[in-house]
């Protein structure tokens, strides 16, 4: 508690001498306890996950490791992200990654991270659950919400950013087809890739024949691609694959873990599966660079409406 000294409290009396009136001034201090709000370092601490409303960002700086982090935690010191859906969820019991240190002093926080470096960082208490954190430096603010990890949806941040999903490993391997699908040109294609390059989200494909390193596979094809949502199903969505001008390819897209996807040919009624290799871990490098692309997070509205609702 702070104490506070409230100077000059004036008490009045009246004597009667002489029948005179006099007034007599005591002068006395007076101590009123002050409560102040929790230190930085508990604040940080009572939420084991807050989750980086990337949408809300504000200002034209970016700050490299909160760009790419869909969570993150402070825990005694260490600093920890959700940088990957592949194992959100699992990896560091929730937490994510060690990716590096923190420390607190009044009201700032200095994250030292192993990739980016050294970040300064005023911390503001929006709400009960949510902080800003603001880089005065480049005059940019990052929004977070905290959670704790028993109730944060991470099936739902997984879900509303499965386009990353597909860019999280080198490349995707064609293992199975069925039968009973019509004939149709997809038929012959074995690899798929995603990347993010340029303006958009890309895909090359090739019809090499399976078991290739990954290094020697060619690529037949390339254009973009789009996953959309489907109405009322948060865990299947669209997949279009636009190959320049040749046109393009429709799927429905489901996950059968975490390094095997389904597409779904609704055409020939075709349902292929396809198997990730070459994982991305992006947290860092031998060489101290980021091995992550530094496009924003996107997220569906749903996804707060649905953890305000719990």
């Amino acid at each position: 508690m702070k104490i506070f000294k409230l100077l000059s409290v004036i008490l009045f009396g009246s004597t009667l001498l002489s029948s005179c009136v006099a007034e007599v001034i005591v002068e006395e201090d007076v101590y009123i306890e002050e409560p102040v709000g929790i230190n930085l370092n508990a604040l940080l601490r009572t939420y084991e996950i807050w989750y980086v409303d990337i949408e809300r960002t504000q200002g034209n700086g970016e700050i490299p490791f909160l760009q790419k982090a869909f969570t993150i935690s402070f825990r005694n010191g260490t600093f920890f992200a959700n940088n990957n859906l592949v194992g959100m969820g699992s990896n560091g019991n929730g937490f994510g990654l060690d990716v590096g240190f923190y420390e607190t002093i009044g009201s700032r926080v200095t994250i030292d991270h192993d990739i980016d470096g050294r970040y300064p960082l005023e911390v503001l208490q929006r709400s009960n659950n949510q902080i800003e954190l603001f880089d005065a430096l480049t005059n940019t603010s990052y929004f977070l919400i905290g959670y704790q990890r028993n109730t944060f949806d991470y099936d739902r941040v997984f879900y509303d950013n499965i386009h990353y999903f597909l860019q999280e490993y080198r490349v995707w391997e064609k293992i199975y087809t069925s039968e009973f699908g019509a004939l149709n040109e997809f038929d012959n294609e074995n690899y798929l890739t995603f990347e993010y390059f340029g303006a958009g989200e890309n895909f090359k494909s090739s019809q090499d024949q399976n078991g290739l390193p990954i290094a020697d596979i060619f690529y037949d094809y390339t254009g973009f691609y789009e996953v959309n949502n489907i109405l009322n199903v948060f865990d299947r969505k669209t997949l279009t694959l636009s190959y320049d001008y040749l046109g393009n390819e429709f799927f429905e897209l489901s996950v059968i873990n975490d390094s095997t996807i389904e597409l779904f040919h609704p055409a020939s009624e075709t349902i292929y599966e396809f198997e990730g290799r070459g994982r991305i871990q992006f947290k860092s490098s031998e060489q101290g660079k980021p091995t992550q692309n530094e496009t924003k997070r996107y997220k569906k509205a749903d996804f707060l409406k649905l953890q305000n609702e719990k």
